[in-house]
């Protein structure tokens, strides 16, 4: 019941309300039927009590005219009597059969009438049954049509209350699949009118923070690049090769973190699709370590021929962060790059996280983060890692840190 959808809850609850509502009446009707032919059993009765009771007096004309009037009988017809007599030996059904030693009482049915014979030794009588027709049972029936009609209209306005939910899901799903244009939509001012009025609201905030920040982003890393770009051209005129070097490093190094926050903006936008192909896994580790500029002997590679489908400038950027981090925050020299089945192992020495994993996967927490060694190398990790249909585990084994790269699935 917890994982229940409101609209399929609601086709439950209508649906046994419904079903409850027509077993009831059906029942209703039996018992209706059931009492009717108890009753109608029982004014048999007393006609035939009455009247054999009062033949045997030899009443008036009178007196029996007022016998008739209290049951409710009219005498048939002379004219009519034989057609029909003729039309009950053919046609009609016994209802009740009773009497005593003073004479006999039968009641047919023909064409839904009734019609009653009443022999005694002095009297054959013929009579058509007039008790008045009460609608009780029609009354109750209409009741339960109209009670069954209302439910199925109740039933009705509620969906039709809540289709704009469907369409504010769908429109919702919209924006979280990426469409930043999605604009939520809302007719009345009810409970639901408020909620789309509220997201909507919230998806105009999202917007404006998301253009503040990509126009923040492009505008810093434009900032940026000019002075180092300009320091890059006063350190070649440099004489001292060895402080050139080192600046010419620095320099290329601020590009590089450029490149990444770059890199970064589009791969958290929500449109971003990686551009996949099937590579071998030693094409992607080439290419981080050109990223890296790392001598040969700072970095071990032990790989299967490993293929894999990925985007290659991007896991290649991976792969580049995690050798990175293994080598300015480790405490050995070098770092080991290797495959365990399908996984991708960089192992290097030091002590264990003193946090759990999700910890240093947080954004902007470098300077918390920097007595541990991890910083935004990691975040940018973990959501690369998360675009490519990837996560990142993490393992510490006699005295070494080993960051997994692990497919989903």
């Amino acid at each position: 019941m917890k994982n229940l959808s409101v609209t399929t809850f609601i086709h439950i609850l209508f649906s046994v309300a419904l079903a409850i509502l027509i077993a009831t009446f059906l029942l209703f009707i039996s018992w209706d039927r059931d009492r009717s032919k108890i009753e109608e059993f029982k004014r048999y009765q007393l006609i035939s009590i009455t009247f054999l009771s009062k033949l045997q007096s030899y009443p008036s004309n009178d007196e029996l005219d007022t016998l008739y009037s209290k049951l409710h009988v009219i005498p048939i017809d002379k004219s009519k009597l034989l057609q029909l007599k003729k039309d009950i030996q053919k046609r009609g059904k016994t209802l009740f059969t009773g009497g005593s030693k003073a004479g006999s009482v039968r009641v047919f049915e023909i064409d839904e009438k009734h019609y009653i014979n009443v022999q005694q030794m002095a009297y054959n009588l013929m009579f058509e049954n007039d008790v008045p027709k009460n609608y009780y049972f029609e009354m109750a029936v209409s009741s339960g049509v109209f009670l069954i009609l209302l439910l199925i209209l109740l039933y009705g306005a509620v969906l039709k209350k809540l289709y704009p939910l469907k369409k504010l899901h769908r429109q919702i799903e919209k924006f979280a699949n990426g469409d930043a244009t999605t604009r939520i939509t809302y007719e009345h001012d009810d409970e639901i009118g408020k909620i789309a009025k509220s997201f909507d609201d919230a998806i105009v905030h999202i917007n404006q923070l998301s253009h503040s920040k990509n126009l923040f982003m492009r505008n810093m890393m434009h900032e940026l690049k000019t002075p180092i770009t300009k320091g890059r051209i006063v350190v070649e005129m440099l004489d001292d090769e060895a402080t050139k070097k080192i600046l010419i490093r620095a320099f290329e190094r601020m590009n590089e973190l450029i490149t990444e926050l770059s890199e970064m903006e589009k791969v958290t936008t929500q449109s971003f699709e990686p551009n996949l192909q099937y590579l071998k896994l030693e094409e992607i580790i080439d290419e981080s370590r050109e990223l890296l500029m790392l001598q040969d002997s700072c970095l071990e590679i032990n790989i299967n021929d490993e293929t894999l489908t990925t985007d290659k400038k991007l896991m290649a950027l991976v792969i580049k962060n995690l050798i990175d981090n293994g080598t300015k925050y480790g405490t050995g020299e070098c770092v080991l790059l290797s495959t365990n089945y399908n996984i991708i192992e960089v192992t290097s020495e030091g002590k264990a996280l003193e946090n759990e994993l999700n910890y240093y996967t947080e954004p902007f927490s470098q300077a918390e983060k920097r007595s541990s060694g991890f910083g935004l190398g990691l975040y940018i990790v973990h959501n690369i890692l998360q675009k490519l249909g990837y996560r990142l585990g993490y393992k510490h084994n006699d005295g070494k840190n080993i960051f997994m790269i692990i497919p989903k699935g």
